[in-house]
């Protein structure tokens, strides 16, 4: 175990991130084993190739926690590269929640967002890896996912929108004038550039208010107390852009829970001052919006009811109710499920059809 970690932080450190001498590099993780093993392997590689490495240990932080001071602070320093590693989250930005920063119309509500806009860090975090999943879908083929990933991305950014569907019934249409595709391909060496390790999807956000139809997760989802497998399947009913009915079992029980939570926690903030109460009624109403629409291509990766590694499944698609990555949905929640063997048409400008995936299978 100890080799692999060993060679897949250095894979990481030197041909994700390209550290180079000199760079300051701040590793933030928890006290569980396996972030402090992987958090020691990239310290180590780090400094073999002559950066200035710091790690950083807080206590566990969840969706809804915020980090503590010291690693804000840590963030605001500026280092040149960002690494979180962390039991599940690294925690909300509670100066930035109440003062974003801005930058002309845009604002950030974290130190760690701003600084990846703005290109003066380039980063990578890996919510809840485990010393498993890092030796087995870290070293991997970057140029064969680069290949993938741009192949995906064009389409996705050129398209107007996009049909989904899959032999268990789900239909969904997603807008996308207006977004742009975002590439997690493992290249992380450009300021403002920055994914998951394990890497390999493409992510767009969809045209707020645009989405319509019913999702049907079949793979693993995520809650606010942990990812789970799904065993039967959840029916997400979609309108205008926002989740309006979860159908199913326990599982799907488990999810509308965790979705309300988003909400509830908003007018808890409000209530605490942690959130401007101007925010409250955005907040509330995007716990329930269609976040995210994200294609996996990691050969390496398997459902193994983490997240992390579970959307970045080869032939596999995930969808997101919460927050955005375009930063004009603001939630405190984001949840992705995950959907075996799609079939996702495009629809390009003119009207004309474009297939991506077929049952799972890629087609650009």
């Amino acid at each position: 175990m100890e080799g692999g970690l060993t060679k897949a932080a250095e894979v990481a450190i030197s041909t994700v991130l390209r550290a180079r001498r000199g760079e300051r590099v701040v590793i933030f993780t928890n006290p569980h084993g396996d972030g402090q093993a992987i958090s020691r392997a990239l310290f180590a590689a780090a400094l073999g190739r002559g950066a200035r490495p710091v790690i950083v240990t807080q206590p566990m932080k969840t969706t809804l926690d915020f980090a503590e001071d010291s690693v804000l602070m840590a963030i605001r320093s500026e280092p040149e590269v960002l690494i979180s590693i962390s039991q599940e989250k690294l925690g909300k930005d509670r100066w930035a929640l109440k003062k974003p920063f801005k930058v002309g119309r845009k604002k950030y509500d974290s130190a760690f967002n701003y600084l990846l806009g703005v290109k003066r860090a380039r980063s990578f975090w890996s919510p809840s890896v485990t010393a498993d999943m890092f030796l087995r879908t870290v070293p991997v083929d970057y140029g064969v996912m680069k290949r993938d990933c741009a192949a995906v991305a064009r389409v996705l950014t050129a398209a107007e929108s996009v049909r989904i569907t899959t032999a268990k019934g789900m239909d969904l249409h997603i807008g996308l004038e207006g977004r742009r595709a975002r590439r997690d391909d493992g290249d992380f060496s450009k300021p403002g550039s920055g994914g998951n390790l394990p890497a390999g999807e493409v992510f767009i956000s969809p045209a707020l208010g645009t989405s319509n139809g019913r999702i049907v997760f079949d793979g693993s989802i995520s809650t606010d107390k942990g990812a789970i497998v799904i065993r039967e399947p959840i029916v997400a009913d979609v309108e205008g852009g926002f989740v309006k009915r979860i159908l199913g079992g326990e599982e799907a029980r488990r999810f509308e829970r965790a979705v309300g939570m988003g909400a509830a926690r908003a007018r808890q903030f409000v209530r605490d001052g942690k959130l401007p109460g101007a925010s409250l009624a955005a907040y509330v109403r995007n716990s329930r919006n269609l976040g995210e629409l994200g294609i996996g291509l990691n050969r390496a990766a398997k459902v193994v009811g983490n997240v992390l590694e579970d959307e970045k499944v080869f032939r596999t698609c995930h969808i997101a109710v919460g927050s955005n990555y375009d930063d004009d949905a603001p939630a405190l929640t984001h949840y992705d499920g995950i959907i075996h063997s799609p079939t996702i048409t495009a629809r390009m400008k003119g009207g004309r059809g474009r297939p991506l995936l077929e049952n799972g299978e890629l087609r650009v």
